[in-house]
């Protein structure tokens, strides 16, 4: 018998890996259309399936019986076809979700909870908040009484919990709130893992309020519906070992520093060594417009310029596991931390002013290289998580692999 994950649209999901990472079992990922799902439950050869979006209540009425806990979420995530043949229904994502509360440190009892959303996963969110002890839990959806347009009636919320899609990849940047109208917020989570810092998590961050994404649920409900499969106990830790794993993999590397410093160099070379993708920003600019950077400075100025990068690294950014090198003047946009950030660590390649490369460069041959360092090294700094000195391409690649502990090719 086989293992997997039934959903409708499955293709960027993770669950196949994490499994390899749990055992050595075959696990599928199931695609079935909705008028397909009865017969897939009733007739599968499945030993035990996760069910994801949108099929975790529809598939209720086709099981043989359900654990007390699915039965008062009112949601099944896992299905366990038992010795005798019946199909029993459970629910991992609420020990998922417990887990990333514990993890995240942020108190819950006696506490006053907003949660976004009144779907399959908020209904697991409200069971735990309320089993761990919150005061108040508040659902706030589009169409009943407590909505996105009376919110504010809420500002005296502690924690927030984003339980709806929105802000997950590829559509990063959105969100549903907004922040500053909460004067005593001690908390937000957001069960959204792709990207790992969404808008609302990085809104939080930037406030100073304790902030979590869901990559830990994502993985610890794994690690609990592994559990339920086998009728077993799962390694101690074994989900803070899988979760830097997939967080590692999921992560792009971005590099940031001076026009000439390298990192196109440093950055083609660490993707040689890792097998990743590489994108260059200034490349992806020249070819979506159809100029060279200079072409484009002479016509527009850098104004226009700054316009088209800050809006294709938006885009590039929302990417997982990629090696991006980005422009030296990537960081004179504010907005710009935000799209690094949300899914990369950023690596800022420092080098001796005087071996920095100007030709072909309009504003390093304009102020000066020694004027532009001034301004830009302080935000090359704070917008870094890392810095390392560019002594040889070869070298400086391997010190960023190694300082990231990034997968190399065999053979490399």
């Amino acid at each position: 018998m086989y293992y997997g994950l039934l959903g409708e649209h499955l293709s960027h999901s993770y669950s196949p890996l994490i499994h390899s990472m749990l055992g050595d079992y075959e696990y599928r990922l199931i695609e079935k259309a909705p008028e397909d799902v009865e017969d897939f439950i009733r007739n599968g050869e499945f030993g035990a399936i996760n069910v994801t979006i949108p099929y975790k209540k529809a598939v209720i009425p086709y099981l043989d019986e359900l654990s007390e806990r699915a039965e008062k979420i009112g949601s099944v995530n896992v299905v366990v076809r038992r010795p005798d043949g019946t199909l029993f229904g459970d629910n991992s994502d609420y020990g998922g979700f417990a887990s990333l509360v514990r993890k995240s440190k942020i108190r819950i009892k006696g506490k006053k909870v907003i949660v976004l959303g009144d779907g399959g996963a908020s209904l697991t969110v409200q069971t735990v908040l309320r089993d761990m002890g919150a005061a108040n839990v508040t659902v706030i959806s589009l169409f009943t009484e407590d909505n996105y347009e009376n919110i504010d009636k809420h500002a005296d919320a502690d924690v927030i919990v984003n339980a709806t899609p929105v802000g997950m990849y590829p559509k990063c940047g959105e969100r549903l709130v907004d922040l500053s109208v909460f004067s005593r917020l001690s908390g937000v989570i957001d069960v959204i893992y792709n990207p790992q810092k969404t808008a609302f998590i990085l809104d939080a961050e930037e406030r100073g309020i304790p902030a979590l994404g869901g990559l830990h649920m994502l993985v610890a409900q794994a690690v609990v519906a592994y559990e339920m499969f086998f009728s077993c106990k799962a390694d101690p830790g074994i989900t803070d070992k899988i979760e830097r794993k997939i967080s590692a993999m999921m992560k792009n590397v971005t590099l940031i520093g001076m026009p000439g410093c390298g990192k196109t160099s440093v950055g083609k070379r660490i993707a040689a060594l890792t097998g990743r993708e590489f994108i260059d920003i200034d490349e992806e600019i020249v070819k979506e417009e159809g100029k060279s950077i200079p072409e484009i400075f002479a016509e527009g100025g850098e104004d226009a310029f700054r316009r088209i990068e800050t809006r294709i690294t938006a885009r590039v950014c929302q990417k997982s596991g990629c090696i991006i090198s980005t422009g030296g003047g990537v960081v004179t946009r504010p907005e710009n931390r935000r799209h690094l950030w949300q899914n990369s660590t950023v690596v800022y390649v420092h080098r001796e002013l005087s071996r920095l490369a100007t030709e072909g460069r309009p504003l390093s041959g304009e102020r000066g290289v020694e004027a532009l360092a001034r301004e830009r090294m302080p935000l090359y700094n704070s917008y870094s998580h890392i810095r390392v000195l560019n002594t040889g391409i070869n070298g400086t690649a391997w010190e960023i692999i190694r300082n990231l502990h990034l997968q190399v090719k065999r053979g490399k």
